[in-house]
């Protein structure tokens, strides 16, 4: 005991961080291991487009609500501080082309007197869930 052959290695204790690692390591993973890593990297991928694509209406609906408050400003300029009835009559009147739309496709909502400024307005989108008032409104 203690003392080897010639030729022999002497035994030692492998901790396993002390192990090499090689391209064989890489390929005896088994299948299912990476099944799951794969539909772990989908998943991620599609959490972050569905994200961004909330982000994107959100920030297109912002746009058309800051075009609609020009217009409605303007409307309250040419009509002594009188606020449009309805977005149809900034239409008519030529302040803008059609009934400016959030992303998700319903007109957006002018409130006057406003909420934030009782001696202005408020323009407001329903948000994607489309109930009035609600806690994914944008403004």
């Amino acid at each position: 005991m203690g003392a080897t052959m010639p030729g022999e290695r002497e035994p030692r204790v492998l901790f396993p961080w002390e192990r090499r690692r090689g391209l064989r390591a890489l390929f005896r993973r088994s299948r299912a291991s990476q099944a799951l890593e794969v539909l772990a990297g989908v998943t991620v991928v599609v959490l972050l487009c569905r994200r961004e694509r909330s982000a994107a209406d959100v920030r297109a609906t912002r746009a058309t609500i800051t075009t609609a408050m020009n217009a409605v400003s303007a409307w309250r300029a040419d009509h002594d501080r009188a606020c449009p009835a309805s977005l149809t009559d900034l239409v008519s009147g030529g302040y803008l082309r059609r009934v400016p739309r959030d992303a998700w496709g319903r007109p957006l909502r002018v409130v006057c007197p406003g909420r934030k400024d009782p001696r202005g307005f408020d323009v407001s989108s329903d948000g994607p869930d489309g109930d009035p008032g609600g806690a994914d409104r944008v403004e």
